[in-house]
């Protein structure tokens, strides 16, 4: 039992290790790779191949549906909205989830059985923290997507700002920013792409803006919704209010970089109290307490 469960470990950490290696070194051509495919279909429907079209994948998520109905488990109701918040929309990703959140459980309940010490603990640990793993990524993902965002929104208003004064309405100005943006800054570019796919399905023009804000749940898209909308409103010159909301904006990302330099002063007392400092003291220290220890050895004799 003992060599099985360390040639699996070693087994598993060898895979782990390789694939880690792969994904590091294959990370510049993907990107590059997806850069290519981007500019290569702009203007045309570019799509991914979906596994969720295969016969066999929508038999898999049916079965896992199944056993989530005999295990008594719903769905949470703004699973899809956090997904989507996340970046991935459709039925494929909430699928995903459920699945994961099945399928992890069962596969930490099994490796749990194989480790030799401390088995029922590990036997109840690893599926709980396989069911909640899933739920912690995707916070994670949804903070880096709004990250993302918010530190695209300075350079989608300043084009903005330029599409606007060379004469474009804020509809077709938005539309073109999002073009324009859609390999640079792609998150941005799906909050602006889908303004214009509601405002054509027949939304108002301030509750598509209304609704961005409230899917990003960033103050700066709340605070250029709540811009846009009141320029809409009162008939304020869209070009005057773009530029001055720009200037803010600027003065918010140099405040908030002044403000992250400030910190580091603080930061570093840590690194400098727990690293630097104890091989300073040993460098500097070390000879003299050796030679104080070996003329105490030479009094003694």
């Amino acid at each position: 039992m003992n060599s099985l469960f360390y040639l699996s470990l070693g087994s598993a950490i060898f895979s782990a290790l390789a694939i880690a290696v792969w994904l590091f070194f294959t990370r510049v051509s993907r990107a590059t790779m997806q850069r290519i495919r981007e500019v290569t279909y702009r203007g045309r429907a570019y799509r991914r191949a979906n596994p969720i079209s295969s016969e066999r994948g929508r038999r898999f998520f049916a079965v896992v549906h199944w056993v989530r109905a005999r295990l008594g488990l719903a769905d949470a109701e703004d699973l899809p909205a956090r997904l989507a918040n996340a970046g991935y929309k459709g039925h494929f990703p909430v699928d995903v989830y459920d699945t994961a959140r099945v399928v992890g459980p069962a596969l930490g309940l099994v490796a749990g059985s194989f480790i030799p010490f401390d088995r029922v603990f590990w036997m109840v640990a690893l599926p709980a923290i396989a069911f909640i793993a899933p739920n912690i990524a995707l916070t994670r993902l949804v903070k880096r997507r709004r990250e993302k965002i918010r530190r695209s929104i300075p350079d989608a208003i300043d084009l903005l700002v330029i599409c606007v004064d060379a004469g474009l309405g804020i509809d077709q100005a938005l539309l073109r920013v999002g073009q324009e943006l859609g390999i640079s800054h792609p998150q941005i570019t799906e909050e602006l792409l889908q303004i214009n796919r509601e405002q054509r399905a027949g939304k108002p023009r301030i509750q598509a803006w209304a609704d961005m804000a409230e899917r990003s749940e960033l103050s700066d898209i709340d605070a250029f919704s709540s811009m846009l909308m009141q320029t809409e409103r009162f008939g304020t010159p869209i070009a005057r209010a773009l530029s001055a909301f720009a200037d803010t904006i600027r003065l918010k990302r140099r405040q908030l970089a002044e403000q992250m330099a400030a910190k580091t002063s603080i930061k570093i007392i840590f690194p400098l109290v727990l690293f630097i400092f104890p091989s300073l003291f040993i460098v500097l220290l070390a000879p003299a307490v050796i030679n104080i220890m070996r003329g105490l050895s030479v009094v003694a004799q």
